[in-house]
């Protein structure tokens, strides 16, 4: 089956400075998959190349298929939200009737319903909206375009937790009723974990990670308990790093642990919690040599 989203080798360099680096990875059709990493890391380049707004210095990218730049057949059935979004000088109203031209699959009866969830005013200009409206705006579009291609970048700018709550909410809510391929980037990784089914993570312009997250739960845990303890329970084992103070001392310990090592650790008096998505993202840019690397599709 041709995948959704293909990228084989893909870099882009600005003046020197290389925004990507032999980037290449398969994002299967029906899938919702977030996009991690640090401010500067490449996410909202590869995007806007996955978008066909900007082209790649090498490599290839194909959307169902095909090359996505000036690819009418492509672009109509992806929709592209971003942070920044720019828009005419529209009213609200005229901007959300605009969109609905271009993409084949609309929903009218969505659109209304997001307007009214996110209380966002027809007739006001869209210059005159507050950036949490306008994030809200460009939120409403994305979700009821329905595109078969559904990207958001950072798409929640200026939304308050009860707004966000809303856009995760009428997003799992739209995608069991009519799934399509998801790529979200976002900084706030644990807030959206419900949401994913895979992530991908970019560090320095290349994937450091690149794993489902029901592989991911239980991928590392963090033991702490008294130093001695703490040395004999990792002996042998992946470490990421160490902390002590005084007598105490926590690890992270890589790797799945069975009912065997949760007996010895609670022999050893040892306390043991699973590293949540947002730490296990952390360890993967900032870990000298994390393990998660052997996954990576780079």
């Amino acid at each position: 089956m041709t995948p959704a989203i293909s990228v084989a080798g893909l870099s882009r360099r600005y003046r020197g400075q290389l925004a990507l680096d032999n980037v290449s990875f398969d994002i299967g059709s029906g899938s919702i998959t977030g996009l991690l990493g640090r401010n500067g890391a490449g996410k909202t380049t590869l995007l806007r190349i996955i978008a066909g707004h900007e082209f790649a210095s090498a490599g290839s990218v194909r959307v169902l298929g095909a090359r996505p730049v000036e690819n009418d057949h492509v672009l109509r059935q992806m929709v592209f939200v971003r942070e920044d979004q720019a828009y005419p000088d529209f009213r609200v109203g005229k901007a959300v009737q605009a969109a609905s031209w271009f993409y084949p699959n609309w929903s009218h009866e969505r659109a209304g319903a997001l307007l009214e969830e996110f209380r966002l005013p027809l007739n006001r200009k869209i210059k005159k909206l507050s950036r949490g409206m306008r994030s809200a705006l460009g939120i409403v579009i994305g979700l009821a375009a329905r595109a078969e291609i559904t990207l958001f970048d950072e798409p929640y700018a200026g939304l308050d937790p009860v707004a966000r709550q809303i856009f995760y909410d009428w997003l799992l809510a739209d995608y069991a009723e009519h799934p399509r391929t998801v790529l979200l980037s976002t900084h706030l990784i644990d807030e959206a974990a419900g949401l994913l089914e895979r992530v991908m993570v970019i560090d320095r312009g290349q994937i450091v990670l690149n794993s489902g997250t029901d592989e991911l739960r239980g991928g590392a845990t963090s033991v702490s308990g008294p130093a001695i303890a703490v040395a004999e329970f990792t002996s042998g084992r992946p470490v990421w790093n160490r902390r002590r103070v005084a007598a105490q001392e926590s690890a992270v310990v890589a790797g799945a642990l069975d009912e065997a090592d949760r007996a010895r650790a609670a022999a050893l008096h040892l306390h043991l919690e699973p590293l949540t998505l947002q730490q296990l993202v952390v360890h993967a840019v900032g870990s000298p040599e994390p393990p998660a690397r052997e996954r990576t599709s780079a």
